[in-house]
Protein backbone atom coordinates (compact mmCIF):
# COMPACT_ATOMS: atom_id res chain seq x y z
CA UNK A 1 0.00 0.00 0.00
CA UNK A 2 2.82 2.43 1.04
CA UNK A 3 4.37 2.14 -2.11
CA UNK A 4 1.49 2.99 -4.41
CA UNK A 5 0.59 5.49 -2.32
CA UNK A 6 4.19 7.22 -3.51
CA UNK A 7 3.62 6.15 -7.30
CA UNK A 8 0.37 7.89 -7.20
CA UNK A 9 2.30 11.01 -5.80
CA UNK A 10 4.75 11.15 -8.17
CA UNK A 11 2.14 10.93 -11.28
CA UNK A 12 0.34 13.91 -9.63
CA UNK A 13 3.59 15.64 -9.61
CA UNK A 14 4.51 14.93 -12.82
CA UNK A 15 1.08 15.54 -14.71
CA UNK A 16 1.02 18.80 -13.22
CA UNK A 17 3.94 19.72 -14.51
CA UNK A 18 3.49 18.37 -17.83
CA UNK A 19 -0.08 19.40 -18.26
CA UNK A 20 -0.17 21.48 -21.43
CA UNK A 21 3.17 21.76 -22.18
CA UNK A 22 5.46 21.32 -25.31
CA UNK A 23 7.35 18.52 -26.33
CA UNK A 24 10.72 19.44 -24.94
CA UNK A 25 9.95 22.34 -23.37
CA UNK A 26 9.99 23.44 -19.25
CA UNK A 27 8.00 20.35 -18.40
CA UNK A 28 10.03 17.62 -19.63
CA UNK A 29 13.05 19.27 -18.23
CA UNK A 30 10.75 19.36 -14.94
CA UNK A 31 10.62 16.14 -15.07
CA UNK A 32 14.39 15.03 -16.26
CA UNK A 33 15.45 16.64 -13.46
CA UNK A 34 12.95 14.72 -10.89
CA UNK A 35 13.58 11.36 -12.61
CA UNK A 36 17.73 12.68 -12.15
CA UNK A 37 17.03 12.73 -8.52
CA UNK A 38 14.79 9.04 -8.45
CA UNK A 39 18.42 7.58 -7.42
CA UNK A 40 19.15 4.16 -5.53
CA UNK A 41 15.46 3.72 -4.87
CA UNK A 42 14.92 7.84 -2.96
CA UNK A 43 13.12 10.26 -4.28
CA UNK A 44 13.93 13.76 -3.66
CA UNK A 45 12.00 16.02 -5.37
CA UNK A 46 11.30 19.15 -3.67
CA UNK A 47 7.57 19.23 -5.44
CA UNK A 48 7.07 15.68 -3.82
CA UNK A 49 4.88 15.87 -0.46
CA UNK A 50 5.25 12.41 -0.01
CA UNK A 51 6.54 12.22 3.97
CA UNK A 52 8.51 8.59 3.44
CA UNK A 53 11.02 9.35 0.96
CA UNK A 54 12.50 5.68 0.96
CA UNK A 55 10.55 3.26 -1.33
CA UNK A 56 11.92 0.26 -2.40
CA UNK A 57 13.69 0.17 -6.03
CA UNK A 58 11.61 -1.34 -7.82
CA UNK A 59 7.91 0.87 -6.93
CA UNK A 60 10.61 3.98 -7.86
CA UNK A 61 11.17 2.99 -11.07
CA UNK A 62 7.68 1.33 -11.57
CA UNK A 63 6.47 5.17 -10.79
CA UNK A 64 8.73 7.14 -12.50
CA UNK A 65 7.90 5.22 -15.69
CA UNK A 66 4.11 5.57 -15.53
CA UNK A 67 4.50 9.40 -14.56
CA UNK A 68 6.62 10.05 -17.73
CA UNK A 69 3.45 8.40 -19.68
CA UNK A 70 0.36 11.49 -20.17
CA UNK A 71 -2.64 10.80 -19.30
CA UNK A 72 -3.29 8.78 -22.37
CA UNK A 73 -0.56 6.44 -21.84
CA UNK A 74 1.75 7.94 -24.76
CA UNK A 75 5.14 8.25 -24.51
CA UNK A 76 6.77 11.40 -23.82
CA UNK A 77 8.14 13.03 -27.05
CA UNK A 78 11.55 13.89 -27.41
CA UNK A 79 13.12 11.65 -24.68
CA UNK A 80 16.09 12.52 -22.94
CA UNK A 81 19.67 10.63 -24.63
CA UNK A 82 21.56 8.92 -23.04
CA UNK A 83 23.86 10.42 -20.38
CA UNK A 84 27.25 8.97 -21.63
CA UNK A 85 26.58 10.00 -25.29
CA UNK A 86 29.51 12.62 -26.11
CA UNK A 87 30.98 12.22 -22.40
CA UNK A 88 34.18 12.91 -22.06
CA UNK A 89 36.44 9.60 -23.16
CA UNK A 90 33.84 7.57 -24.97
CA UNK A 91 34.90 9.07 -28.35
CA UNK A 92 36.02 6.28 -30.37
CA UNK A 93 39.56 5.70 -31.94
CA UNK A 94 40.33 5.83 -35.38
CA UNK A 95 39.81 2.04 -37.04
CA UNK A 96 36.56 -0.24 -36.49
CA UNK A 97 36.33 -3.00 -33.34
CA UNK A 98 37.38 -6.30 -34.48
CA UNK A 99 36.48 -9.32 -33.25
CA UNK A 100 38.40 -10.58 -30.59
CA UNK A 101 38.61 -13.26 -27.82
CA UNK A 102 36.96 -11.40 -25.22
CA UNK A 103 34.59 -9.30 -27.63
CA UNK A 104 35.67 -6.33 -29.26
CA UNK A 105 38.83 -4.87 -29.51
CA UNK A 106 39.60 -0.87 -31.07
CA UNK A 107 42.19 -1.02 -33.21
CA UNK A 108 44.51 2.37 -34.24
CA UNK A 109 46.68 0.40 -36.82
CA UNK A 110 45.19 -2.34 -38.86
CA UNK A 111 47.56 -5.10 -40.06
CA UNK A 112 46.39 -4.51 -43.63
CA UNK A 113 47.51 -1.16 -43.47
CA UNK A 114 50.41 -1.80 -42.00
CA UNK A 115 51.89 -4.47 -44.46
CA UNK A 116 50.64 -1.82 -47.58
CA UNK A 117 53.15 0.42 -46.08
CA UNK A 118 55.72 -1.98 -45.47
CA UNK A 119 55.50 -3.11 -49.00
CA UNK A 120 55.63 0.71 -50.19
CA UNK A 121 59.19 1.42 -48.04
CA UNK A 122 60.58 -2.28 -49.35
CA UNK A 123 60.00 -1.20 -52.95
CA UNK A 124 62.01 2.10 -52.03
CA UNK A 125 64.62 0.11 -50.97
CA UNK A 126 65.10 -1.82 -53.32
CA UNK A 127 65.29 1.11 -55.94
CA UNK A 128 67.77 2.86 -53.52
CA UNK A 129 69.94 -0.27 -53.37
CA UNK A 130 69.14 -0.90 -49.44
CA UNK A 131 68.17 -4.41 -48.15
CA UNK A 132 66.73 -2.90 -44.54
CA UNK A 133 64.12 -4.42 -41.62
CA UNK A 134 61.17 -2.42 -41.23
CA UNK A 135 58.50 -2.28 -38.40
CA UNK A 136 55.19 -1.06 -37.54
CA UNK A 137 53.58 -0.40 -34.53
CA UNK A 138 50.59 0.77 -33.13
CA UNK A 139 49.49 3.69 -30.62
CA UNK A 140 50.56 2.31 -27.58
CA UNK A 141 53.78 1.13 -29.18
CA UNK A 142 52.95 -2.67 -29.82
CA UNK A 143 54.40 -4.42 -33.12
CA UNK A 144 51.61 -4.61 -35.71
CA UNK A 145 54.27 -5.77 -38.35
CA UNK A 146 57.67 -6.48 -39.12
CA UNK A 147 59.05 -7.63 -42.34
CA UNK A 148 63.13 -8.67 -43.09
CA UNK A 149 64.23 -7.76 -46.43
CA UNK A 150 66.54 -10.62 -47.92
CA UNK A 151 70.22 -9.72 -47.11
CA UNK A 152 69.17 -7.54 -44.28
CA UNK A 153 71.04 -6.74 -41.16
CA UNK A 154 70.27 -9.52 -37.98
CA UNK A 155 71.07 -6.68 -36.00
CA UNK A 156 68.76 -4.04 -37.75
CA UNK A 157 65.80 -6.27 -36.67
CA UNK A 158 65.28 -4.55 -32.53
CA UNK A 159 66.91 -1.46 -34.18
CA UNK A 160 64.22 -0.78 -36.37
CA UNK A 161 61.36 -2.19 -33.82
CA UNK A 162 63.08 0.33 -30.98
CA UNK A 163 62.83 2.82 -33.22
CA UNK A 164 58.82 2.41 -33.58
CA UNK A 165 58.91 2.58 -29.94
CA UNK A 166 60.62 5.82 -29.62
CA UNK A 167 58.38 7.63 -31.58
CA UNK A 168 55.89 6.84 -29.63
CA UNK A 169 57.29 7.02 -26.43
CA UNK A 170 57.68 10.42 -26.95
CA UNK A 171 55.55 11.53 -30.04
CA UNK A 172 58.42 12.61 -32.65
CA UNK A 173 61.02 11.18 -35.13
CA UNK A 174 64.40 9.40 -33.92
CA UNK A 175 65.99 11.76 -35.69
CA UNK A 176 64.67 14.96 -33.98
CA UNK A 177 64.71 13.18 -30.63
CA UNK A 178 68.25 12.56 -31.67
CA UNK A 179 69.20 16.35 -32.07
CA UNK A 180 67.90 17.41 -28.69
CA UNK A 181 70.00 14.40 -27.04
CA UNK A 182 73.15 15.32 -28.00
CA UNK A 183 75.92 16.63 -25.22
CA UNK A 184 74.62 20.27 -23.86
CA UNK A 185 71.43 19.22 -25.44
CA UNK A 186 67.94 19.65 -23.43
CA UNK A 187 67.63 16.12 -23.18
CA UNK A 188 70.75 14.37 -23.31
CA UNK A 189 71.59 11.12 -21.64
CA UNK A 190 67.60 10.09 -22.20
CA UNK A 191 68.45 7.04 -24.71
CA UNK A 192 69.66 5.37 -20.79
CA UNK A 193 66.16 5.38 -20.18
CA UNK A 194 63.33 3.05 -21.10
CA UNK A 195 65.97 0.20 -20.64
CA UNK A 196 67.95 0.86 -23.82
CA UNK A 197 64.78 0.79 -26.02
CA UNK A 198 65.36 4.30 -26.70
CA UNK A 199 67.07 5.14 -30.27
CA UNK A 200 68.48 8.51 -30.90
CA UNK A 201 69.37 8.24 -34.42
CA UNK A 202 67.30 8.35 -37.61
CA UNK A 203 64.85 6.16 -39.50
CA UNK A 204 61.65 6.30 -36.81
CA UNK A 205 58.61 8.18 -37.42
CA UNK A 206 55.27 8.70 -36.07
CA UNK A 207 51.84 7.77 -37.91
CA UNK A 208 49.09 10.18 -38.24
CA UNK A 209 45.94 10.90 -40.13
CA UNK A 210 44.02 14.20 -39.72
CA UNK A 211 46.16 15.03 -36.81
CA UNK A 212 45.96 11.70 -34.90
CA UNK A 213 48.85 9.56 -33.90
CA UNK A 214 47.74 5.88 -34.99
CA UNK A 215 51.33 4.01 -34.45
CA UNK A 216 54.95 4.69 -35.91
CA UNK A 217 57.36 2.61 -38.05
CA UNK A 218 61.19 2.07 -37.72
CA UNK A 219 63.45 1.12 -40.81
CA UNK A 220 67.09 -0.24 -40.05
CA UNK A 221 69.68 -1.41 -42.21
CA UNK A 222 71.40 1.33 -44.18
CA UNK A 223 73.31 4.60 -43.04
CA UNK A 224 71.54 6.89 -40.56
CA UNK A 225 71.15 9.31 -43.60
CA UNK A 226 69.75 6.63 -45.83
CA UNK A 227 67.39 5.66 -42.98
CA UNK A 228 65.87 8.60 -42.34
CA UNK A 229 65.38 9.56 -45.58
CA UNK A 230 63.33 5.94 -46.22
CA UNK A 231 61.32 6.55 -42.62
CA UNK A 232 60.27 10.52 -43.99
CA UNK A 233 59.71 8.53 -47.18
CA UNK A 234 57.57 6.06 -45.84
CA UNK A 235 55.36 8.59 -43.19
CA UNK A 236 54.80 10.80 -46.78
CA UNK A 237 52.60 8.25 -48.32
CA UNK A 238 51.04 6.82 -45.21
CA UNK A 239 48.37 9.41 -45.23
CA UNK A 240 47.24 7.94 -48.39
CA UNK A 241 46.98 4.57 -48.13
CA UNK A 242 43.44 2.86 -46.88
CA UNK A 243 43.17 -1.05 -45.97
CA UNK A 244 41.78 -3.07 -47.73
Amino acid sequence: MENERIEAIVRQVIEKMTAGAQPGGRANDAFDRLRDKAVDGVICSENSKAEDKTVGKEACGRAMENAGRGASGRERENPRPDSSFGRVGTMSLPGKPVSASGGKTQVTMPLALAVKLIEKMEAKAAEWDMRVVTAVSDASGRPVAIHCMDGAYIGSFDVALNKTYTSIAFQMSTAELGSLSGPGGSLYGIQFTNNGKIVIFGGGEVLKKDGVILGALGVSGGTAEQDTALAAYGKSVFTELEPE
